[in-house]
């Protein structure tokens, strides 16, 4: 395993509503951001309704074929459907959200 990626690792609490995996390409830079992106993603707008695995594409090669994922750092949600993918290293979040069909929380200063 490359040094700074776990393989599957699991992260969240709560019910798991969201089951997501992570694809990345050992301890890359790219990959380091894409982590800590994805959880940053998770914790802020899951509020522990999901559940993560990070798996990294040069460690488990029949996880990426049966994933379909074409280019890494790819982020799939498998729950809810459909399944969605998120090419990249996740850094926009708006985009990421919506890809995911996620919304983000309601900005409170503008509903007053």
């Amino acid at each position: 395993m490359s040094e700074g990626v776990a393989a599957p690792e699991f992260v969240g609490s709560g019910d798991g509503s969201h089951q997501l995996t992570l694809f990345v390409s050992g301890g890359s830079d790219l990959s380091a951001r894409a982590i800590a992106n994805a959880r940053r993603l998770c914790e802020m707008h899951l509020d522990g309704r999901y559940h993560l695995s990070i798996v990294d594409i040069h460690e488990d090669p029949a996880a990426v074929r049966t994933s379909r994922v074409r280019a890494a750092p790819t982020l799939v949600q498998y729950r809810p459907l459909p399944v969605r993918r998120v090419v990249g290293d996740l850094s926009d979040t708006d985009r990421v959200l919506l890809g995911l069909g996620i919304r983000a929380p309601t900005d409170v200063s503008r509903t007053r």
